[in-house]
């Protein structure tokens, strides 16, 4: 790359987009190849995340008490979210385990009754309504194995994790090529561009 300024910080996000990719692409294996341990890792990600979410909405709360009415709402989910952290933290690691079940569960359930109340409102209207149908049903489906099989959920669950970290980090290597190949010509336009002035 030429030692103007474009290239210079197109060659620093070229660096940031190698190292992201590459690091997605080392997580997803990680995780492929050493699955208990990284659901060990999931658990205390879960975990001081709920902590630091529930900090920082303490504060934001303390923040908008002048300007806003309901800012006791916005600290009553803080205090949650970090009684919910500490605790995952003593009960380490079932109880982030579990909550991650749980709320995969529910997602499926939610997103399954949301898929059959859609199917049920294009049949009124006279539209195909099978397809939102079958999605939906089957979502409940899965939500009820969900709920019966944490092992299979928490399973799916990190082989998902594991499979966009992978696509992620090809997807940010294709970029970071992209990039590399597209810097001359944007150099030698820019040059041609003040060299016609």
């Amino acid at each position: 790359m030429a030692n103007t300024e474009l290239g210079k910080a197109l060659n620093r996000v070229w660096w940031a987009l190698v190292i992201r990719g590459a690091f997605a692409i080392i997580l997803g294996i990680f995780i492929i190849a050493r699955p208990l341990e990284s659901v060990a890792a999931f658990a205390l990600v879960i975990a001081i995340w709920a902590v630091v979410q529930g900090l920082v909405n303490i504060v934001h709360a303390f923040e908008l008490r002048s300007v806003a009415p309901h800012w006791w709402l916005l600290f009553l989910s803080g205090l949650i979210s970090t009684a919910f952290g500490v605790a995952a933290l003593y009960f380490y690691p079932g109880l982030s385990l579990t909550f991650a079940v749980v709320w995969v569960s529910w997602w499926l359930l939610l997103t399954g009754i949301a898929g059959i109340s859609v199917s049920i409102q294009e049949r009124r209207l006279g539209v195909p309504w099978g397809w939102a149908m079958a999605f939906g049903i089957l979502t409940v489906l899965a939500s009820a194995y969900a709920f019966m099989s944490p092992p299979a959920t928490l399973t799916a669950l990190m082989a998902l994790i594991s499979a966009f970290a992978i696509v992620g980090g090809v997807v940010l290597f294709i970029g970071a090529y992209r990039l590399r190949t597209t810097v001359g010509d944007v150099e030698s336009a820019l040059r041609g561009a003040y060299q016609s002035r």
